[in-house]
């Protein structure tokens, strides 16, 4: 039997990739600059990837996914909504961004200690999207 600890992290990783690949959604189509739209759908790939091998663990697991929760899911569509109406430019997009990232790695950050007793597989995915968080952020640095 899987210990609580690597259920609890893979589900917190995976609530991280659905509301990345979700925030990306809610912005791609807003980005002008073809360098920046392509990296941004390259980062969801990745998300998305990862999101996939996640809920395959799960599944071998007997365990759910989990969702992110509605309120998170709500202040974000809140303040994209509201940053975009004022200013749609790729420098806002970046900065919706790229502030989602800081969030996600500083909430993996805490999950990695919380859970400290998860198995190093998914340690190792918990620090596979914190890398992907951190390259997208520093990828998004330009157009800020």
């Amino acid at each position: 039997m899987v210990n609580s600890d690597t259920v609890k992290l893979l589900q917190e990783c995976d609530a991280g990739t659905k509301m990345a690949v979700a925030s990306i959604n809610e912005v791609i189509g807003n980005v002008r600059n073809s360098d920046m739209r392509q990296l941004l759908q390259e980062s969801r790939n990745h998300h998305e990837k990862l999101g996939n091998e996640i809920h395959e663990i799960l599944n071998d697991y007997g365990m759910e996914e989990k969702d992110p929760t509605p309120v998170a899911k709500g202040m974000s569509w809140m303040k994209t909504n509201v940053k975009m109406s004022m200013d749609n430019s790729d420098a806002s997009v970046a900065d919706l961004i790229t502030d989602g990232c800081n969030m996600g790695v500083k909430s993996l950050n805490k999950y990695l200690n919380q859970y400290g007793g998860a198995d190093h597989r998914s340690k190792d995915i918990g620090a596979k999207l914190i890398s992907i968080e951190e390259k997208l952020c520093g990828d998004l640095e330009k157009y800020l």
